[in-house]
């Protein structure tokens, strides 16, 4: 699968973003020919090599003479509406220009409508956008990783004030985006590139197994104390497989006037329920008192009969519950057979590739008891026949009983 990953180091914006996948390979006459589906008159669009601590990179700069007033979000949809491009681009244009103004009015009090564009240029979003999404298609990129977004540090000044890097609609456009800030004093990712990488990126982490064919170097505005480049390497990378996902419920409570006799019955009621998982942490509370943190996972639609049984059998008066993402390994179970017997075992898969096995610990105990031998030695049995069997690689069983 053709993958970009985008090293934000540091942080990324519109035109970076831009002259990224220009250096990479994009054809600026086919670029330039498709971006002027758009109809935007008096505009100019330039891409030059220049070098950023040694660096050479591809600036892109827009140059509007006409200083047309595309000031609203609804004129920036009109005009992508307008344009002979396909739905999808579209859509995706619009979603991130939605974004922008969503957070534009969330931070600064006013409804989406009345939001105004002129901050970052409705015309260099526009271009911005638009010509981002182009610039993948045409370099056939299918998915995108990105790394951590280094949002740099100091203060940021625009007609509302000054502000604290990064700047209010940056950080609402970042929420749950991993981010973090050095000592560049300043505004390393603007809105427009916020909204563009979290709207495009299918994840945010380490670089995948990547077979590099370009690399390419998009130049920010301004020499800091680091080279100031957005890189971007575009090459086919491996097949991922993804860990299944789900939303679950997480209720907790904690107690600090219970007889402790009871908690083991709280927790096989809320397990015997339909709880997914149910466990105890001791704590400690204000003016140094134990206490116990009751903690339940369930599905979204248990929450309720989960809350109920808690408020029964404890003594508490009141829960905390919040939706959490959950990632989890396919499960089946599979029946053993050794010489002492058949045993059931779990297997976790993530794709086509088993990586953990865990043996019923209670069969395996009652084995050890009839047969009159160590429980150890009925595990090994199990995991033998395992590793004979090739179902599973020594290294993922998840007992370690080697000596």
């Amino acid at each position: 699968m053709r993958t970009a990953y985008f090293d934000c180091f540091s942080g990324i914006s519109g035109d970076m973003l831009i002259g990224s996948l220009l250096d990479a390979g994009l054809d600026f006459t086919g670029f330039e020919r498709e971006l002027g589906k758009l109809g935007l008159q008096h505009v100019e669009l330039s891409a030059r090599t220049v070098t950023r601590h040694g660096i050479a990179a591809t600036n892109f700069d827009v140059v509007d003479q006409g200083k047309q007033a595309y000031r609203h979000l609804s004129d920036l949809n009109r005009i992508v509406d307008d344009a002979p491009l396909s739905k999808r681009m579209k859509d995706r244009s619009k979603t991130i220009f939605s974004r922008i103004a969503v957070a534009e009015a969330k931070c600064h009090g006013v409804p989406v409508e009345r939001v105004h564009f002129h901050e970052i240029g409705a015309v260099d979003t526009i271009i911005d956008v638009v010509g981002t999404l182009i610039g993948l298609e045409q370099l056939g990129i299918e998915k995108i990783v990105s790394s951590s977004l280094n949002v740099g540090s100091g203060t940021v000044e625009f007609s509302h004030g000054v502000f604290p890097v990064p700047a209010p609609a940056t950080a609402e456009l970042l929420r749950e985006i991993p981010i973090y800030a050095t000592n560049s004093r300043a505004e390393l990712v603007t809105p427009t590139g916020a909204a563009i990488i979290t709207t495009i990126a299918d994840r945010f982490g380490e670089m995948p197994e990547l077979s590099v064919s370009d690399i390419g170097y998009g130049a920010g505005a301004r020499d800091l104390m680091h080279p100031n480049v957005l890189r971007i390497l575009v090459g086919e990378a491996a097949e991922e497989s993804e860990p299944d996902h789900d939303i679950v419920t997480v209720i907790d409570t904690t107690i600090d006037d219970m007889n402790p006799q009871l908690y083991e019955h709280v927790v096989s009621t809320l397990l015997e329920s339909g709880a997914l998982e149910a466990y105890l942490t001791p704590i400690i509370m204000k003016k140094g008192r134990p206490a116990i943190k009751l903690t339940v996972l369930c599905g979204e639609e248990k929450t309720t009969q989960m809350s109920r049984i808690i408020f029964e059998h404890t003594t508490s008066i009141g829960l905390r519950h919040r939706a959490e993402s959950r990632r989890k390994l396919s499960r089946e179970i599979v029946n053993v057979e050794t010489r002492f017997g058949n045993v059931h075992v779990k297997l976790a898969s993530l794709g086509d590739e088993i990586l953990n096995a865990q043996p019923e610990y209670e069969e395996c105990l009652a084995i050890a008891r009839q047969m009159k031998v160590p429980i150890k030695t009925v595990l090994r049995e199990v995991e033998a026949e395992l590793v004979n069997s090739n179902r599973v690689a020594p290294r993922n069983l998840s007992t370690d009983l080697s000596d």
